[in-house]
């Protein structure tokens, strides 16, 4: 899918066709699609085509007609009726006359300069709208890395009583989208440093502090993503012995209890064999029934207290 926004009077607007200074975004193209604009603007198709590569590593490479930036940028997947967190690339070809985007799938990296809900955005200002698109991109690394945090609290409080397997997956799901997240953060900021020193695209005095913010918020979404990484590494260790512990909780606690319980069996079994009445104390008495019961209960109460005062219960 193709659509094409040009700012307007100040207001960005969806046009019908490709024109000088507008954004050209691409959406999972087709093949006839990426043919169509590397013949308009001189790309290389296997560039165009370089993002729908979920694979495809971070890297800038300037030619002659054009610059292509490919960053990696963060995804919510649906796995087992819940999201998770991955990361797709997203390539930035700037050309004489236009910038183009290209992505596997609509982001939300690019929902909000296609609403025009990003202050100070117009599509002929190309470096601005690099740096605004990589500021946007670091902010929503810093936004899902919250989530993950909370997420991980929220498994936390259900380990501590938990004896399944449920909760450790779900940490080791989290663990996954912070190894994505920080691999991909690594190498947005090695892009980030070669954007510095390219000449081609042309800098600014107004967007240094944009670019400024871009670096120091890339980097504080890698400490994030490091220290959630280290904590949830650790948490999951942890709980691997909570778990363990607390299956060997219940496991003793049903021996004790079958144990106790096992005591009226046996002298209900004695009292059930085929053996002459006479050796059988209370066999005569007609409260001997009752007898037989008050006895087990009481052995089985004294066995009951002695396991209590072991901690057994």
């Amino acid at each position: 899918m193709i659509r094409c926004f040009r700012t307007v009077d100040g207001v960005i607007r969806q046009i019908d066709e490709p024109v000088d200074g507008c954004w050209v975004a691409m959406t999972n193209p087709t093949a006839t699609e990426i043919f169509q604009i590397a013949e308009k603007y001189h790309i290389e198709v296997d560039d165009l085509r370089a993002p729908l590569d979920e694979e495809e590593r971070s890297r800038i490479e300037v030619e002659d007609e054009y610059t292509l930036i490919l960053v990696d940028i963060p995804i919510i997947e649906e796995r087992n009726d819940k999201d998770w967190y991955g990361t797709i690339p997203l390539a930035v070809i700037v050309t004489e006359t236009a910038i183009l985007t290209v992505c596997l799938e609509d982001t939300q990296v690019l929902n909000r300069f296609m609403e025009g809900r990003v202050r100070s955005f117009y599509t002929y200002m190309k470096t601005r709208f690099i740096l605004q698109i990589l500021h946007r991109n670091a902010t929503m690394y810093l936004h899902y890395l919250r989530i993950i945090d909370k997420k991980s609290e929220q498994v936390e409080e259900k380990l501590y009583a938990s004896a399944r397997n449920q909760e450790l997956i779900e940490l080791l799901e989290l663990e996954k989208s912070l190894v994505y997240f920080t691999t991909s953060l690594r190498s947005n900021e090695i892009v980030l440093e070669k954007l510095l020193k390219i000449e081609k695209i042309k800098k600014y005095p107004e967007d240094t502090d944009l670019l400024e913010d871009v670096i120091i918020e890339n980097k504080q979404a890698i400490e994030m993503a490091n220290i959630y990484s280290g904590i949830l590494s650790g948490m999951m260790d942890a709980f691997a012995s909570v778990i363990s512990n607390n299956l060997n909780i219940v496991m003793k606690f049903l021996a004790t209890v079958t144990i106790v319980m096992s005591i009226p069996t046996m002298i209900f079994s004695a009292y059930g064999m085929n053996v002459n009445v006479e050796g059988m104390p209370f066999a005569g008495s007609k409260w001997g029934f009752f007898c037989v019961i008050c006895i087990s209960l009481v052995i089985s109460l004294i066995v009951t207290i002695i396991f209590s005062k072991k901690k057994l219960f």
